[in-house]
């Protein structure tokens, strides 16, 4: 992985304005530097004559032919009816501009807000939404050693390895009780841990469970309830598209329909997981059944092998840690709803792929 440092945020701020003035014929009147986001840092221009921008710019190793990729995909997504934000082109037509050390992308400032508890009709406008996305997306050329390898790498899941960086995490843990400078996080951290090192008996399992051919292609890649914006009830924007690198269907379903914070927000999860996956279904209905079948599972299997968050928080701290270590356990708090339900969720699934 690139090395990805960021400079200050006044000093980042200062840069992107000059940018923004040079490259884009933008004066800047504010720039507001945006809470969210973890690989780029994410502001909200406001011009001299009242035109609105979002502006990501690209930490220093970021690879910026893959995200013009991705980029790509954000407009083939838009000029088929998906709502989304233009990307706004530099002077020169470059959709990303690198001519100075910090590198940006500008894009039109859409309306509307995140939710992370979407209402019944908010899940069906992200479940339609997705299906347009899938089957626009399915005849994308990706290379045969991507589509032939990407389900397979995902399976690979080393459970020693994964053991492992809990002890070491544990054992900073250990390190900070011992001095006295441990705190709440600590404690719920050292939980969390312990128990996911016991969870992590069910992966052999769980893959075994698995059927042996998954639909690899081109998908969203971060398709979640943070990266879509709803003004009411209507799906107004799907943001940040990931770069082109096929993968599994049923991770970008999976993770959408059993997100975290749906998981373990209120009973009605299994409802809503149902809402979405149905509206998908009607919009994308070539879709396998098998990937239907699977994706709560491999929802299941990529929550259980990721410690997103807690890593960070003693490794390499993200841009934005407290939301991480909340996500952490959020995400943990998911993992043992969905291992004590596998059974029923596994019957909805079948349901909604043989219906």
């Amino acid at each position: 992985m690139p090395d990805i440092t960021t400079p200050s945020a006044a000093e980042g701020g200062d840069r992107v304005a000059a940018v923004l003035a040079a490259r884009y014929g933008l004066t800047v009147r504010t720039l507001t530097q945006l809470p969210i986001g973890q690989g780029t840092v994410n502001y909200r221009a406001i011009c001299e004559d009242d035109q609105k921008a979002f502006v990501k710019s690209y930490p220093t190793g970021t690879d910026l032919h893959a995200e013009q990729a991705a980029i790509a995909l954000s407009t083939r997504a838009a000029k088929a009816g998906i709502p989304g934000p233009r990307v706004l082109p530099n002077q020169e037509g470059n959709v990303i501009d690198a001519s100075a050390p910090l590198a940006v992308s500008v894009w039109e400032w859409m309306p509307g807000h995140v939710t992370t508890r979407l209402s019944p009709p908010q899940l069906a406008a992200a479940g339609t939404a997705l299906g347009r996305i899938h089957a626009l997306f399915a005849d994308l050329p990706g290379s045969p050693p991507a589509q032939g390898s990407a389900g397979q790498r995902w399976r690979d899941i080393d459970v020693d390895d994964i053991t492992a960086t809990i002890d070491q995490l544990l054992e900073i843990i250990a390190g900070r009780i011992r001095t006295g400078t441990s705190d709440a996080f600590d404690t719920e951290a050292q939980r969390t841990l312990l128990e996911r090192r016991d969870q992590l008996a069910h992966v052999p399992e769980l893959l075994a469970d698995l059927p042996a051919e998954l639909t690899v292609q081109v998908v969203h890649g971060d398709y979640s309830p943070v990266n879509l914006l709803f003004v009411g009830e209507h799906l107004s924007a799907v943001l940040d598209f990931r770069p082109p690198d096929p993968f599994l269907l049923a991770y970008d379903l999976g993770r959408m329909a059993f997100y975290p914070n749906t998981v373990t927000g209120d009973t009605g999860w299994l409802d809503a997981a149902a809402t979405l996956i149905g509206a998908y279904q009607q919009a994308h209905p070539a879709v396998a059944t098998v990937d239907v079948r699977a994706c709560g599972r491999v929802a299941l299997l990529q929550l259980l092998k990721s410690l997103y968050g807690v890593r960070q928080h003693y490794l390499k701290p993200g841009l934005f840690q407290d939301d991480l270590d909340e996500f952490w356990l959020l995400r943990h708090r998911a993992v043992s709803v969905l291992l004590a339900e596998l059974a029923v969720t596994d019957t909805l699934l079948t349901e909604l792929a043989d219906a």
